[in-house]
């Protein structure tokens, strides 16, 4: 399945806030700068952010966080 940059970054910025709620840490980007960093990447460079490959895919990713 394809998926625009829009909803890549979306479902990043999902991801971080996910993962920053219980390990909040003073230092980490807040989502707005988060957003900001990840809309400067590529569609290649989100989807290696994504981490994902044979173990988890894309798909899923985004069925998580999209």
């Amino acid at each position: 399945m394809n998926y625009t940059k829009e909803q890549l970054v979306d479902a990043l910025v999902h991801e971080w806030e996910y993962l920053c709620h219980d390990d909040y840490d003073p230092q980490d980007p807040t989502p707005e700068e988060y957003r900001k960093e990840m809309e400067e990447l590529t569609i290649e460079q989100l989807i290696e952010e994504t981490d994902t490959g044979e173990g988890y895919t894309l798909d899923e990713f985004m069925e998580c966080h999209g």
